[in-house]
């Protein structure tokens, strides 16, 4: 019965937010990369994830099941000089429910200034960033709720624009199981200063997906669907963005992921080929109480993107 509960209330959130379904990504598009390694090692398969605060930029429903006060850190090395930076922190006041803090910012290096005739006259820098405040409780045994409160700045030169934005999300664990089912709507919201005239939509997606343990194996598998709210002619074509990823536990403290990206893979086909674009590994450890992460992600032909990461506890 809650099960049923749980799938009606995803069934209200994705009616209201009918209306922003056909939103295209304009400004602020960074909001789709994936900053943490561990993450991107699963292709970003998180809407179900219950043990690392980085699933804020996720599924703020995810925090609820975290304990202690977790912190962690990520750094981005994108194509070209682009760089990106995230940084997550959840804490739980009892009685009161868990409160996430986090950042996501982008960097997009020096470019070069040049006038309509194409001549050179200077160079100029442009850079995004989110900052975030998360809240998730318990809405009833096992079934948990999250939203996500996000400022949004935009800087290109001497210009800028600002956005405010919203994730709502669900989370539900069949302890017995050992599987989780997971739903969200990010990034809903409202440009509200502009570059100059023109408004741009916000890169709104919508996601559900699962997590599942295994008793007798030491691995856990992650799927997602993304990108649902897309304006396709059959609703079977919006499935085909999703993500799946395995967390295998080597040892106690050595990790091993790998993820695909079926979306990715399409995206950055050229020509005939696809290389190992929407192909994603990664490798985690343990060192006393500090986890170490990373990844590496490929575009195909145009490059690869490497991540690392660092979590601990207070």
């Amino acid at each position: 019965m809650k099960l049923v509960r749980f799938f009606a209330v995803i069934i209200l959130l994705v009616s209201l937010s009918k209306n922003l379904s056909a939103q295209s990504a304009g400004a602020f598009d960074f909001l789709r990369l994936d900053l943490n390694p561990r993450a991107a090692a699963l292709a970003g398969s998180y809407v179900a994830n219950t043990d690392d605060p980085n699933v804020m930029f996720y599924n703020p429903a995810g925090i609820n099941s975290i304990g202690n006060m977790p912190v962690s850190f990520s750094y981005v090395s994108h194509l070209m000089d682009i760089s990106l930076a995230g940084l997550s922190i959840v804490r739980n006041y009892e009685g009161y429910g868990h409160f996430a803090f986090g950042v996501s910012y982008i960097n997009y290096g020096v470019l070069t200034r040049a006038n309509e005739m194409g001549v050179k006259t200077g160079e100029f820098k442009a850079g995004e960033v989110a900052f975030i405040l998360g809240y998730a409780n318990k809405l009833d045994e096992n079934f948990f709720y999250g939203a996500n409160f996000k400022y949004i700045y935009s800087g290109i030169d001497n210009i800028s624009a600002t956005a405010l934005a919203m994730d709502l999300g669900l989370q539900y664990h069949l302890p017995v199981q050992q599987l989780t089912i997971g739903f969200s709507v990010l990034n809903m919201g409202s440009q509200i200063k502009k570059y100059y005239t023109q408004k741009e939509d916000l890169p709104l997606d919508i996601r559900i997906g699962l997590s599942k343990r295994f008793e007798r194996l030491p691995v856990r598998l992650y799927l997602s669907f993304n990108n649902l709210n897309k304006d396709k002619s059959k609703f079977s074509d919006r499935l085909t963005s999703f993500t799946f990823g395995g967390e295998f536990n080597l040892s106690k403290g050595l990790r091993m992921r790998l993820g695909y990206d079926n979306q990715k893979r399409k995206d950055f086909k050229i020509g005939s080929t696809s290389g190992l674009a929407g192909i994603n590994i990664g490798l985690g450890a343990v060192i006393k109480d500090y986890n170490f992460d990373y990844s590496y992600s490929s575009l195909g032909l145009l490059g690869s993107i490497s991540r690392i990461g660092i979590t601990t506890s207070f």
